[in-house]
């Protein structure tokens, strides 16, 4: 994967290899050929000026990233074992996806915090986040503003809009943009029981375009849903991040007109008095500033 990631960056097999690689371009070729069978899609072709990714590279390439990060977190955390008194590890949540988006600019400032820290990732629904906090297992989470909290504080980051997430064959799925009245003809696959915050966003925006959604089916993961979705030819509405998790029976489309939005907020819980926890909340706007306007999964799905 990492052999992979040089390639994608650089655009071109030679320069990956000398520049990034130090090693031969024939074994370079072999690593992702081999890479290739593995997953058994073409990640990588040819091009008269180089190397581009394919449509399953440009998919690849982000969990690649993604996975590499983990591997990273994981080694720092193996080797702490080793330590002597160690300090208790940071940990920080996310919602199922969402650390794709956030994960790798959210290390970085706090490795500029504290490069020494050994940090702990979880990812979990927004409710169990909140659970989290609130016991002290959690020292910071990237979530939804929970209503039935105790001790907990918000910090807002972003607005994310609700995409419609049908069958990749659907009538619907055709258009680029999905009219709201179309989808009360269709069966709804909610995530109220996982997602409250969400689920309530989704009220509020049938309430406003005049359409009652016809709830078949509860899911209880953002994953579970979107099977749902494939093996009964219904529909859910998930915030945009969700885009970049889709598996290939699912396709996603914007909601024409005024979309709804749901709120990110980064929570912690007021009587942790961690003064790595201040400093991060400080550099909140510098965090979502690099996200929105780097080359992270966010800026490319707002366009």
């Amino acid at each position: 994967m990492r052999y992979f990631i040089a390639v994608a960056e650089e655009g071109s097999l030679t320069s990956a290899a000398q520049r990034r690689l130090h090693t031969t371009q024939p074994s370079l070729t072999r690593q992702i050929r081999d890479l290739e069978l593995e997953i058994g899609v073409k990640l990588l072709e040819r091009k008269t000026r180089g190397i581009a990714l394919t449509a399953a590279g440009r998919v690849f390439l982000d969990h690649a990233r993604l996975a590499l990060m983990q591997i990273e977190v994981g080694c720092d955390a193996a080797r702490g074992t080793e330590k002597p008194e160690k300090k208790p590890p940071f940990v920080i949540g996310f919602l199922l996806g969402q650390e794709a988006v956030w994960l790798s600019e959210s290390l970085r400032l706090l490795r500029e915090e504290s490069p020494d820290l050994e940090i702990t990732l979880l990812t979990k629904s927004s409710p169990e986040l909140a659970v989290g906090l609130m016991q002290g297992k959690i020292d910071v989470a990237l979530m939804r503003r929970e209503a039935h909290t105790v001790g907990l504080a918000f910090k807002f980051l972003s607005k994310e809009p609700l995409i419609a997430i049908l069958p990749y064959g659907h009538r619907l799925a055709r258009h680029r943009t999905v009219p709201p009245q179309d989808l009360a003809r269709e069966s709804f696959i909610s995530t109220a029981r996982v997602a409250p915050v969400l689920s309530s966003v989704i009220d509020a925006y049938a309430a406003k375009a005049g359409i009652t959604l016809k709830q078949k089916y509860d899911a209880e993961t953002l994953s579970g849903g979107m099977s749902l979705v494939a093996s009964t030819g219904g529909f859910t509405l998930l915030p945009l991040y969700a885009q970049n998790a889709l598996i290939p029976s699912v396709v996603a489309r914007p909601l024409r007109g005024e979309a709804p939005t749901i709120d990110l907020m980064m929570a912690y819980n007021r009587s942790n008095i961690s003064s790595l926890i201040k400093r991060f909340l400080l550099r909140a706007d510098e965090l979502m500033n690099r996200v929105f306007s780097g080359k992270g999964l966010l800026s490319k799905l707002k366009t």
